[in-house]
């Protein structure tokens, strides 16, 4: 890993020293994004409640940029230019480079739909069946780890070939039992298990975005 990403890393673990025991999970769900975006992969992401505006923010961070500031490659600013001139020039500067993620809580449409046509414990599952591809990977947050539409979204995603990250608390639930990688915020109080999500899923978008881009 690069020195910077190394130091964010230590300063994590040296403030947070009560999520030390989950350092190497951590790292292995950085690996696996890390994985997926390196082999032309994304990211979904989904949960319920506060953990669905979880989800929102994940993918918010990795859009666009974090920490980093992310300019566009050089030849697709050329290719503003060449196509629209001063004013493509000037809109090639404001856009940024993105990590491809889709938060599955906020297609309202889609989601009223099939709670109304069909089932609404698989709302997330029929999302992973339309836009999951192997090298994919889904976060998917519950506190509990047993929330019935988050669990049969890793069901999906596990014949469709992605890999799961299990962003959980108390005792992970069942989602748990499914995921290729559990973070299992140490409480079995609902608001502190999503304080720690926060702060977990922050240092991912971080560690992320500091290997992925070069500036």
């Amino acid at each position: 890993m690069k020195e910077r990403t190394i130091q964010k890393i230590e300063t994590f673990f040296k403030i947070n020293d009560d999520l030390l025991f989950l350092k190497d999970n951590v790292m292995e769900a950085c690996n696996i994004i890390l994985n997926t975006y390196n082999n032309g992969g994304k990211l979904l992401v989904c949960g319920n409640g506060g953990s669905c505006s979880d989800a929102d923010h994940i993918v918010g961070e990795l859009m666009k940029g974090f920490l980093l500031k992310r300019p566009l490659d050089e030849d697709i600013k050329f290719k503003f230019i060449q196509y629209f001139g001063n004013e493509g020039s000037i809109i090639a500067n404001k856009l940024q480079e993105s990590l491809p993620a889709i938060s599955l809580g906020v297609h309202s449409a889609f989601n009223t739909a099939y709670i109304n046509d069909v089932d609404s414990s698989l709302i997330y599952a029929q999302q992973v069946i339309g836009y999951g591809k192997r090298d994919d990977t889904i976060i998917g947050i519950s506190t509990s780890g047993n929330a019935v539409n988050v669990y049969y979204a890793f069901m999906a995603a596990k014949v469709k070939g992605l890999k799961c990250i299990a962003l959980c608390g108390m005792d992970g639930g069942k989602i748990s039992n499914i995921s290729d990688c559990n973070l299992i915020a140490p409480s079995y109080e609902t608001y502190r298990i999503q304080e720690y999500h926060v702060a977990i899923y922050h240092l991912i978008c971080a560690v992320v975005e500091s290997e992925i881009f070069k500036f």
